[in-house]
């Protein structure tokens, strides 16, 4: 049995919310029969774009990622209390049922995500179903991904054994791992919201005068190994990620060409920073 699969590639968006959009319009003042009832006007989003910033000025990096019903394998939301209205399906979506979770406002509680909704004009627990009324129509992704212009969405239906091999090679991670929900949401470059960076900038100094060092080699180092080396760009600027940070202390080397090092730095790397401006004499 294949199952469905969102993945959400956080490098790819643009933070354009036509994810959010296009869940909020297929369900508002829509009602489908056996799926859902309308969502509200006003209130809770079932999918929501995150925004996550790392960094200080000169040097921040700002990302975003979806937030929605998980789609959990081991789904915590169906238990003995909630079974009667809440499944699980062959193909991996979880639905929870309209007429049958009438009043029951304790389901709210049973997703450790939060992604399950109290309608109060509906008297309703709601949560996006990975538009199963459209898939089951055949429909070949969720609009959410159908609406991303970057493609940071993309939907896939696989087996658990390919899932498995691709979410490996492509580094692929969900949400709370710690939870042991399984989830079917599945995150790409997700290290820009669990890691840091370290950077800087490099100039060179000629005459009392400062111009931006172009070219030139920046080794990174941690307990006297080489952990990687990058050039500085146009304005001198350089970038290491990702980083492990939480007080572990690195160490930059700047190198001319023929690797004499030219400056020296060590950083603690409490959280992602910009170390300032490293100066070398011209060569």
């Amino acid at each position: 049995m294949t199952k469905w699969n969102l993945i959400f590639d956080v490098a790819r968006c643009n933070n354009c919310n036509n994810c959010v959009l296009a869940t909020k319009d297929e369900y508002l003042g829509n009602r489908f029969d056996g799926y859902s009832e309308p969502a509200p006007k006003l209130g809770d989003l079932w999918l929501t774009l995150k925004r996550h910033e790392r960094g200080a000025a000169p040097m921040i990096d700002v990302s975003h990622y979806i937030e929605t019903c998980q789609q959990c394998d081991d789904a915590p939301c169906i238990n003995d209390a909630t079974r009667d209205a809440i499944s699980k399906r062959p193909d991996g979506i979880v639905v929870i049922d309209p007429e049958k979770a009438k009043g029951r406002k304790d389901f709210v509680q049973a997703c450790p995500y939060g992604q399950i909704f109290w309608n109060e004009e509906q008297d309703l627990p709601q949560k996006w179903s990975f538009d199963a009324h459209l898939l089951d129509a055949g429909w070949a992704e969720p609009r959410c991904s159908q609406a991303c212009p970057t493609q940071a969405l993309t939907t896939v239906r696989l087996s658990e054994a390919e899932m498995a091999r691709k979410a490996q090679a492509e580094g692929l991670v969900n949400l709370h791992p710690e939870l042991g929900t399984k989830p079917r949401i599945w995150y790409r470059n997700f290290n820009r919201v669990t890691h840091a960076f370290l950077g800087g900038t490099v100039v060179t100094m000629s005459d009392n005068s400062e111009d931006c060092a172009e070219g030139v080699t920046v080794e990174l180092s941690r307990d006297g190994a080489v952990v990687s080396t990058c050039l500085t760009d146009a304005f001198g600027d350089f970038k290491f990620e990702p980083l492990e940070a939480g007080g572990e202390s690195y160490r930059l080397r700047i190198l001319a060409k023929d690797g004499t090092e030219l400056a020296i730095r060590d950083a603690p790397l409490e959280t992602s920073r910009h170390i300032g401006v490293i100066a070398i004499s011209s060569q």
